[in-house]
């Protein structure tokens, strides 16, 4: 019996199927707000169970790549609102991925006033692509201050309520691939000596109390995260005590009650693999849904399903370079490859132009 095109739950939501389509950044949104553009490449995938959306800045200081969408203003709302009024037509549900950049990224980038901000002020080793004058080294952050801290919080809750005003199903926070949330949660980005620092009770800090503004904003039932524990993306290297922080953080998120917990997986693009005992950690620890991400192809996203190590497989570049996946696992067919030359470039080139089946 095949599990992944059946229906399931998510909170008080039913999905299509137990499919859903990973956050991708894909630098169409001009001027940082949502477009017809957007609509159409979103409506596309929309035979997803759930659609989690490409990380959206709750501030202008979050804004670190060029042509990402934020949810601070009212035009981005309305923007947003015929995004998600279209993909619910189709059947899908709708989570907004909130993702402040922090420290990747660069002045260039972001608009005026606003300041590239990490937990301490410690470069990300790379380079950031800005449209004005090419290619950047990653800015020096500013070290947050509390005040800063205090503001940050209040931009997440609020960019969650924006989420909801604009038909959004629920909100998932960005903590993996060395965005702000990771970098307070990483000894490396984060050498604070105050409550903020040090421990990983103190790391992990401003994760839960974002967590925790964003549940009092919209409910916990609309409130999940993205993790990616052994993750190396954005000069998170790996270190000793990983294990045992993140299973630390397993624990307090399900104590905290978020609906669900995305672990990202990026061995398949050559980073670390993810060791089996860190997935079935928060499978045992975490007692809201769990979905995996990483690689995925229907065989072994039926697979895991059915040995119950996840409740929901998302899956990236494939329905980045399908738009009807959900069809061509279901018969069989084969798959387009994705152009990754055209992964962040303006206009529908590589976006929206992908071949359906027939």
């Amino acid at each position: 019996m095949s599990l992944l095109f059946t229906e399931a739950t998510l909170g008080s939501l039913t999905l299509q199927n137990h499919l859903v389509m990973c956050p991708l950044t894909r630098n169409r949104a001009v001027g940082n707000v949502p477009n017809e553009l957007m609509v159409t490449y979103y409506t596309q995938r929309a035979t997803a169970g759930l659609v989690i959306t490409e990380g959206t800045s709750p501030s202008p200081n979050g804004l670190g790549y060029p042509r990402i969408p934020g949810i601070f203003s009212a035009e981005q709302v309305a923007g947003w609102r015929r995004i998600t009024d279209s993909v619910h037509a189709k059947g899908a549900k709708m989570f907004m991925q909130l993702m402040h950049c922090g420290r990747i990224g660069h002045p260039l980038n972001l608009p005026a006033g606003a300041r590239v901000l990490g937990p301490s002020a410690i470069a990300a080793v790379g380079d950031m692509y800005t449209d004005a004058e090419g290619m950047k080294p990653n800015a020096t952050p500013q070290a947050m201050s509390e005040v800063d801290i205090k503001t940050a919080i209040g931009e997440f809750a609020q960019a969650a309520k924006n989420a909801v005003a604009a038909g959004f199903d629920g909100i998932e926070l960005h903590g993996a691939n060395g965005y702000l949330l990771e970098q307070f949660i990483r000894p490396n980005s984060n050498q604070r000596t105050d409550r903020y620092g040090g421990s990983i009770g103190n790391r992990a800090r401003f994760v839960l109390e974002v967590a925790d503004a964003v549940i009092n904003a919209i409910g916990k039932n609309k409130v999940g995260i993205r993790l990616s524990p052994f993750g190396v993306f954005n000069d998170m290297p790996l270190y000793d005590a990983m294990e045992t922080d993140y299973t630390y953080l397993a624990q307090q998120l399900n104590a905290h009650g978020l609906v669900y917990i995305h672990l990202v997986d990026h061995s398949p693009m050559g980073a670390p693999p993810v060791p089996e005992s860190i997935k079935k950690m928060f499978r045992s620890t975490f007692k809201g849904k769990l979905i995996l991400s990483g690689g995925y192809d229907a065989a072994r996203a039926e697979s895991d399903l059915a040995a119950d190590k996840c409740d929901l497989i998302a899956v990236g570049r494939p329905f980045l370079a399908n738009p009807d996946l959900v069809t061509r696992w279901k018969t069989g067919a084969p798959v387009n490859a994705p152009d990754m030359s055209t992964f962040y470039t303006p206009g529908p080139k590589g976006y929206t132009d992908y071949p359906a089946l027939g």
